[in-house]
Formats: structure tokens, C-alpha cells, sequence
């Protein structure tokens, strides 16, 4: 019996090549998108979920309330974690980390690298596997570091390198350990490790309880409550520092690191675990319309099988039989377009990889994957068969065999509703891709605050400082940059903030937090920053500029200066007058607004060099200028430069992303919904034949039939935005509340929208409609 049913199905598929060629291809594009962000998911969800100790390990963060707000943030104190260890025997181990980059040499090889400093029980808390060495005793000594596979075959050419040296600065490091390469679903990212003896060493640790500055981790002893020992913990920050500091540590486990780090109030309300279901949500809609396009097809066609399906009744075969006999025939089917689909998944992953900037890959050797994908399209079978094999198994036999079974065009019909679901869900997408697309080019067009164009930055490597003056003033005299500056941190980020500004008449009961910036001199200038008041820091002029302090709007605001320039401000002890005022400008996230900032003159410490190249020769000339200057006055580093315009180009590439991928899946659920239609249309027309002859025998135009042909369809698609413009609103709005600096909602998209599947959908069911539309009616109605 299962023999003659394979037959049946295999002829069934053969007849009708077209409907068949329809169905598997809009099962096997639907199959395909829906393991591609599968895929995704599961490397988003796996994130830091591959250690043994999983359930034991936590990062301790800080909580305290500034500007009115409970706030959270994940950077702590040097001296938390070996206090932690000391005093509660809860604790099995702790590791604070702290990422920089260094230039890495051997001989006249200089690499820029990140390092990862952190303290030996790192390696027993989590699991990166050494191929060489001991994890034990990798760290124990202040020269030794351990490197991934990538970095030993970057220095040498080679994995083969335990025991060889390295030249960090003027400090030689022995490899005491080979660690295998990250794996894609870390929060980790370093290509070596050095141990914390090495930041005692180089003057960057210290006992500070206000310097929140490293990221703390812990592991607690089995059967620890996690929730009691947080309590106890709460107040160390606290009890330490003599109340000085009044913000509370608590922990959060490894488990949700990744999706779960956006806080509110205090308590965690989210993260990027709201962009996982998002494309789970897509990954099941885009699978149920390619299912719909199946079950729809199936029952336009019900006609054709039901004598079969009488013949099958009358000779005892009951539903159940039945059904089974149609979701077996669509199973065989999604096997199909499964190997299709699959086939498709492989070609598509390195573009996909490109797009999403991941370095996913298909776990072949993995034998619960190849369970999953047979789970999954004998699901996709059973879903896309469940609805035609319970149609078709209902037909009455008598009625089949009577010639009295007719097909029924009911107003409100299963497979209208199914249309209907298809296309709101493609308008719902299309939505969402404009307005994310409007949302970036809002924030892309807002005024930044200063110039970035032929500003360029270097990190102040080896003897950059050292010799700062003679390198600003050879830049300067050949007219190679027109202004130089250095600074804490790049134009495009701050790296330090602070609530220990004080100043007169300020509110002791207010807690502010200040974004704090430093330059030397010329800043303004440099970087073409909008003085409202006052003026820039220049050092020759003005030597007390050293002491000196400019503010933004924001935080002249937040001050309550009517006057600010004259003003004494105090920065943890640090006295600075306040020498002008600045418009805010952009240096966190575009999307956010501006927050209060401080910019501290030359006793502050600096990082980075910028530079604003003369525009009287190509950029690419002026750098090379640049680089010779550099290697005079740096010799054992590289001349490392960065745009400042192209960093603050990257601040766009999560949202950019997003909007990419959610374009690219509408895309394709507009095209699995056309094909449907296109399908619908053609049987449509094919059933209509005669009616359509003796039509155009009447005097029927080929623009009025084909307009009668495709109203219906018109219609369902009008329904279908009526239902997808409130959904994306609210969905939309949701989304865009995220966003302090955010688009307002034009009627302009969701009309767009609206004429977008209106013009697709014409667009598919017109072609039928005109050829049917187009026949000869002598041809049509020979038979009459």
C-alpha cells in the first residue's frame, strides 16, 4: 500500500509539473530562510553557553541612581574581585579582565594585537581549551602569556611556538601556553592573554573603589544560592570605601550576558534577545506562508482528486487512512524541497556570513543536527499537508459520484483568509524595512557637532609621547596638518565618565553623570567643534590652560551656569576653571541625545593623537608624510591611523543590519506570496475558460475580463493592509522607543506600503488574467 501511495503521489507531482514546480520552490525558499535565521538564533542563544561551569559563573555589575534614575553598568572596581575571594568562601574563583590593544614584535615583525589582561584562574573558570600548555600554570608568571591559534600563526607562521618569545613594548614574554581559536558565540574577544601581575608591573592597577575601570567575574561553589549570596555582597562597594561610593554590586549570570543587558530601573528589561524572537517570529512566518502557498494550491486543485478520493471511500478506506495518505504525499514533497533548500542554505552561508558579519557554519559531523533538519521538514510536511488532507479527506462519496460535487466560492473561505494572512505579514515587513531605512538616515543627517572630515587618529604608542612636540610641530610646519591635538579617547567615543564633579551651588542630594573628555590644546580647532563661549586651550598663551575645563551645552545646563566661563570646577579632587563652552556633539550613539560632558586640560591623561590633515594634497599622500614622521620619531611601531568619519560611520552597521536582513526576508516573503498567487491565478483562469470565451463572444473588452479576473485578488490584498498598517504602528513603535533621537512616523510609508503589494500583487495575477483574457473563445468553447 505505502508503494502504490509513493506512485500515486510521484504521477500527481509529474501532471500537474507547473502547480508541483510552485509548490516545491515556494516550500524550498521558505525552508531555506527559515534555517538561515535558525541558524543565526542558535548561535545568538549558545552565546557563552559551552562552559562546564555555566551555572556557576556570574559578572559582577554595579547599581547605583544618578540623574534621577537607577542605573547599571558592567565596569568595576580593580580591588572587587580579589576581595570578593578573600572574604567570602562562597567563591570558588575570580577574574578581572581588561582589554587594550598592543604592538607585539619579533625582531623587525610589529603586530597591533588585542590583549586581554587577567588573572590566572581564568582559565580554570572558563573553557577555552589549551592544545598547549597548562591551564593550571599558563598565567602564574608575570611574563607569561598564552596566544590563540590565529595570533601564533600571525607572529610566526606557525601553532608550534610554546616557549618562544615575545616583545610587548620593552617587555619579552614567554608563550606558556596554544589556546584554540574563539569560537563565534563568545562575549570574549582577545588574541592573547597576559597575566594582571603584568598591569601592577606597568603602573594600571590600583586599589581604587571609585575606579570603575575592569569587569569582574566570579564563580560560585555548587549549591550556592546565587540570590542570598548577592545579598550579602550588595554593600562591599560601600562598606569599603568608607561610604564614599554608594553604588551596589550585584551579579548577573553568564547565561544572559549576551541577550539580556539592557537594564531599567535597575532590573533587566531586554537586550538583543528582542532582536531574536523578532527573526524567529520572521523565520516562522516566512515558513507558514510557504506552507499557505501549499495548502492553498492543494484545495484550488481539490476538484481534480476527488473521484479519486470517492473510489478510495466506497472501496473502505476511512479519513484517517486518508489523511495520513495527504500528509504523507506532502511530506515526500518537503523532502524535496528540503534537499533543495539545504542546498540552497550551503550556497548562500558565505554571502549571509558577510551580511550578518558572523562566521557561521553548518555542524555536519553533528548528528542532533541532521535529527533537527529531518524534525524540521517532516514538521514543514505535516504543517503545509494538515489543512488540504483534512479537506480532501471530507469530501462525500456519493456526492463525488453523483457528479453533484461542486466547488463552492464562498465569500469568506479557509484559503481567502490564508491570502490575506500572506500578504498583511509581507506589508507588516515592508513597513518595518522603511521605517528602519528612515530611521538611520535621520540619525545619519543629524548635525554630529564637529567636522570629520580629514580628521585622523593614532593610538600613543612607545615613544609617541615622548616625543609629541617635535612630531605636532614637524606636522604643523611642513603643512602636512593644519591642526593636532591629543586627547583621552577617538572623537567617536569616550572612554571615561564621572559623578564626582563638584562645583558652587550645586545640590548635593542631585547624583550627575558627566562624560569626561581631555585634550592638550586645539581641540576646537581640530576636530572644528562649535564655540558658543569663551574660547579653545592654548598652552603657549595660556600655560594655566592645564588646569583648564571646557563644557558642553548640556552640562553648562545641567550646572545651572548662567555665566559658565570663570567658573571653578572640581573633578575628584582635581580643580579645573572653566575656559568656554561647546555645542553638544555626537560621541556616543546617534540615536541617543546628547548627555552633560567635561573636557579637562593637559593634567588629565591622554591616549590618542588626532590629527586634521591640510586639504592642498590627497589624503593618501598626506598619510604616507604622516607615516615617516611617525616611523622617525617611533621606530619599533607601526603607523596605525583610523578615520574618524569611517568610525563614526560604524555606529550605523547594527541598525543598518537589522534593516538589510528585514528587507531581504520581506523580499522573499513577497516573492513565496506571488508565487502563490501566481499559482491561485492560473488555476483561476484555467477554471474559467469557457466562462471567459463566451465573455468576449458578448463583446467583453481584454482590459474589463482582465479586471474581473483579478478583482478578487485585489480585494484580499486591500484587506490585508487594512489588517498590517495598525500591526506595524504598534510594532514599529515599539522599536523606535528604544531611540531618544527617533523619526516620527510619516502616513506616507504605510501608503507606500500599501501601493507596494497592490503593484506586486497586479503585477503577478494580471499576467494570467491577460492571457486568459487573450485566448481564443472559438477554441474555449468548441466543446459546446
Amino acid at each position: 500500500m505505502l508503494t502504490n501511495y509513493i506512485k500515486i503521489a510521484l504521477r500527481n507531482l509529474l501532471r500537474n509539473k507547473s502547480f508541483s514546480a510552485i509548490n516545491i520552490l515556494g516550500l524550498s525558499v521558505g525552508m531555506a530562510s527559515a534555517l538561515l535565521i535558525l541558524l543565526w538564533m542558535y548561535n545568538e542563544v549558545s552565546f557563552d553557553r559551552f562552559h562546564k561551569n555555566e551555572s556557576q559563573l556570574y559578572m559582577a555589575w554595579n547599581r547605583g541612581e544618578f540623574d534621577g534614575k537607577l542605573q547599571c553598568w558592567d565596569n568595576t572596581p580593580k580591588i572587587l574581585g580579589p576581595t570578593l575571594k578573600e572574604e567570602y568562601p562562597e567563591i570558588t574563583a575570580t577574574s578581572r579582565n581588561y582589554s587594550r590593544w598592543y604592538v607585539t614584535r619579533i625582531g623587525d615583525k610589529k603586530i597591533s594585537s588585542e590583549a586581554m589582561t587577567t588573572d590566572a584562574d581564568f582559565l580554570q573558570m572558563f573553557d577555552f581549551p589549551l592544545l598547549q600548555g597548562d591551564p593550571k600554570t599558563a598565567l602564574n608568571s608575570i611574563n607569561s602569556m598564552v596566544v590563540t591559534q590565529k595570533m601564533a600563526i600571525k607572529m610566526f607562521g606557525t601553532e608550534d611556538v610554546l616557549n618562544k618569545a615575545i616583545t610587548i613594548d620593552k617587555d619579552n614574554f614567554t608563550i606558556t601556553g596554544v589556546m584554540k581559536d574563539l569560537p563565534t558565540n563568545t562575549s570574549f574577544t582577545f588574541e592573547y592573554l597576559l597575566p594582571w601581575e603584568y598591569m601592577k608591573k606597568t603602573g594600571q592597577d590600583d586599589d581604587m573603589w571609585g575606579n570603575n575601570s575592569v569587569n569582574t567575574y566570579i564563580q560560585l561553589k555548587p549549591g550556592t544560592n546565587p540570590e542570598r549570596f548577592a545579598k550579602k555582597i550588595e554593600d562591599i562597594t560601600i562598606r569599603h570605601s568608607n561610604k564614599t561610593e554608594e553604588q551596589e554590586i550585584f551579579l548577573h549570570p553568564i547565561s544572559k550576558w549576551h541577550l539580556y543587558s539592557n537594564f531599567e530601573n535597575g532590573k533587566v528589561v531586554g537586550g538583543r534577545i528582542a532582536i531574536v524572537r523578532l527573526f524567529g517570529i520572521i523565520a516562522a512566518f516566512i515558513l507558514f506562508i510557504a506552507c499557505i502557498n501549499f495548502m492553498n494550491l492543494s484545495t484550488a486543485r481539490s476538484e481534480k482528486r476527488a473521484k479519486e478520493v470517492g473510489i478510495r471511500k466506497t472501496a473502505g478506506a476511512n479519513k484517517g487512512l486518508l489523511v495520513a495518505q495527504f500528509i504523507g504525499e506532502s511530506v515526500m514533497i518537503a523532502f524535496i524541497a528540503g534537499i533543495i533548500a539545504f542546498i540552497a542554505v550551503m550556497a548562500s552561508l558565505p554571502g549571509f556570513n558577510s551580511l550578518i558579519n558572523k562566521n557561521l557554519e553548518l555542524p555536519y559531523s553533528n548528528g542532533f543536527f541532521w535529527i533537527g533538519i529531518l524534525i524540521f521538514i517532516v514538521f514543514t510536511g505535516i504543517i503545509a499537508g494538515s489543512y488540504p488532507a483534512f479537506f480532501l479527506s471530507s469530501f462525500k462519496p456519493i456526492a463525488i459520484l453523483k457528479g453533484t460535487f461542486k466547488r463552492t466560492n464562498a465569500a469568506v473561505s479557509p484559503r481567502k483568509v490564508l491570502v490575506v494572512v500572506q500578504f498583511s505579514f509581507a506589508i507588516i515587513l515592508i513597513i518595518s524595512t522603511l521605517i528602519v531605512v528612515q530611521q538611520i538616515r535621520y540619525a545619519q543627517k543629524r548635525d554630529a557637532g564637529y567636522d570629520r572630515g580629514q580628521v585622523v587618529y593614532n593610538w600613543l604608542t612607545g615613544d609617541l609621547s615622548k616625543n609629541y612636540r617635535q612630531i605636532k610641530s614637524e606636522l604643523l610646519n611642513a603643512g602636512i596638518a593644519t591642526s593636532v591635538t591629543k586627547t583621552a579617547s577617538p572623537l567617536s567615543s569616550v572612554s571615561s565618565d564621572t559623578w564626582g564633579i563638584e562645583w558652587k551651588g550645586k545640590n548635593q542630594e542631585d547624583k550627575i553623570d558627566f562624560q569626561r573628555f581631555s585634550e592638550d590644546e586645539h581641540l576646537i580647532k581640530t576636530a572644528g567643534l562649535h564655540l558658543l563661549q569663551g574660547r579653545d586651550m592654548d598652552l603657549t598663551q595660556f600655560p594655566s590652560d592645564s588646569a583648564a575645563m571646557i563644557l558642553n551645552e548640556s552640562a553648562a545646563k545641567a550646572m545651572g551656569f548662567k555665566d559658565p566661563v570663570g567658573q571653578l570646577v572640581t573633578d575628584n579632587g582635581r580643580q579645573y576653571h572653566v575656559i568656554g563652552v561647546i555645542k553638544d556633539f555626537v560621541i556616543g550613539s546617534p540615536y541617543d541625545h546628547s548627555r552633560p560632558m567635561v573636557i579637562e586640560g593637559a593634567q588629565s591623561y591622554f591616549n590618542v593623537i588626532h590629527m586634521k590633515l591640510s586639504a592642498t594634497k590627497p589624503a593618501a599622500e598626506q598619510l604616507k608624510s604622516v607615516e615617516s614622521i611617525f616611523k622617525q620619531y617611533n621606530p619599533d611601531y607601526p603607523f596605525e591611523y583610523h578615520f574618524v568619519d569611517a568610525d563614526y560611520a560604524m555606529k550605523f552597521e547594527d541598525t543598518q543590519r537589522i534593516a538589510t536582513l528585514t528587507g531581504l526576508f520581506a523580499g522573499l516573503t513577497i516573492f513565496i506570496s506571488c508565487l502563490g498567487l501566481f499559482g491561485l491565478a492560473a488555476y483561476m483562469a484555467e477554471n474559467r475558460v469557457k466562462e471567459i470565451g463566451v465573455r468576449k463572444v458578448l463583446g467583453a473588452s481584454v482590459l474589463s475580463i482582465t479586471a474581473l479576473l483579478s478583482r478578487e485578488f485585489i480585494i484580499l490584498v486591500g484587506i490585508a493592509i487594512i489588517i498590517a498598517i495598525p500591526v506595524a504602528w504598534y510594532a514599529m513603535n515599539l522599536w523606535l522607543n528604544d531611540f531618544s533621537y527617533r523619526i516620527r512616523m510619516q502616513w506616507w510609508v504605510f501608503a507606500l506600503a500599501g501601493v507596494m503589494a497592490i503593484a506586486v500583487s497586479l503585477l503577478t495575477v494580471s499576467y494570467q488574467a491577460i492571457r486568459a483574457a487573450l485566448l481564443d473563445p472559438v477554441k474555449s468553447l468548441r466543446s459546446e
